[in-house]
């Protein structure tokens, strides 16, 4: 239930067109829908602007399906993020409208389509270290068009060849805001916010040898950064990389509204 449905849902009984005994029977999730084994905040859209997301990752597939399928009835786009591959099959036969991206593991159901952003729209620029970066990278780039935002990319661009990325200059200074995902010593981060005057968003990832010790080395980097303005998210969470972009996107466009 977002504000658009729900204003709808008061039109309709201000008309006369919904008695409000089917308005309240509409509203019977408030404030959450209760399944047993997961309480869904169907009501998010409303406080926060977006609809809660399902972490798929450790659910069970008849868990994930009925999350999903739920959300679907109140929500006309719904998100699943961490969704394996073997998982998605099972989801995408039983809801047959989902879409599923194998690289970020995201799947998604949409009835509508979002407006597509303008090129003076605010925008967000996803950096990557390395291919080998790409599934996290992607997690933050899809959301981000997920919620309707100018995304941005580019990838492989890490410092073992720092000129790749000194020669996208331009890019990197039209940016809004930017997300840098690096494994290894994430070094990458330190050096893109020594470069721009935007906020960047640091998300390390778990790319790397032994001593990177699944992101750890790549996540005190960051945290430990010289050059101001980062923010650091946990290791691979490009998701919530993404929401935090969007969230200061969304206040450029309401200031210059």
């Amino acid at each position: 239930m977002d504000a658009d449905h729900l204003r709808d849902l008061l039109k309709n009984v201000q008309e006369g067109s919904l008695s409000i005994d089917q308005a309240l029977d509409r509203l019977k999730s408030f404030p959450y829908d209760n399944l047993g084994f997961a309480r869904l905040d169907t009501h998010r859209p409303l406080r926060q602007g977006l609809p809660e997301v399902v972490f798929c990752q450790n659910k069970t597939v008849e868990q994930a399906i009925a999350i999903l399928t739920r959300l679907w009835q109140h929500h006309d786009r719904v998100l699943g993020t961490r969704v394996s591959t073997e998982m998605a099959d099972v989801i995408t036969e039983k809801i047959p409208d989902a879409k599923y991206d194998s690289l970020s593991r995201l799947l998604i159901l949409s009835r509508r389509d979002l407006p597509a952003p303008k090129p003076e729209d605010a925008g967000v620029l996803v950096v990557s270290g390395g291919t080998a970066d790409m599934p996290v990278a992607e997690e933050a780039a899809q959301t981000l068009e997920f919620l309707g935002d100018r995304v941005m990319r580019l990838y492989d661009v890490g410092v073992a060849g720092v000129h790749r990325l000194l020669n996208e200059m331009e890019m990197l200074q039209q940016a809004d805001v930017i997300i840098s995902i690096a494994g290894m010593e994430g070094a990458l981060t330190s050096l893109v916010s020594g470069l721009v005057k935007c906020p960047v968003i640091g998300v390390p990832t778990s790319v790397g040898y032994g001593a990177s010790f699944n992101g750890l080395a790549a996540l005190l980097t960051m945290l430990n950064s010289c050059a101001p303005g980062v923010a650091v998210v946990n290791i691979d969470n490009g998701f919530g990389a993404a929401i935090y972009a969007h969230l200061i996107i969304r206040r450029i466009q309401k200031a210059v509204a």
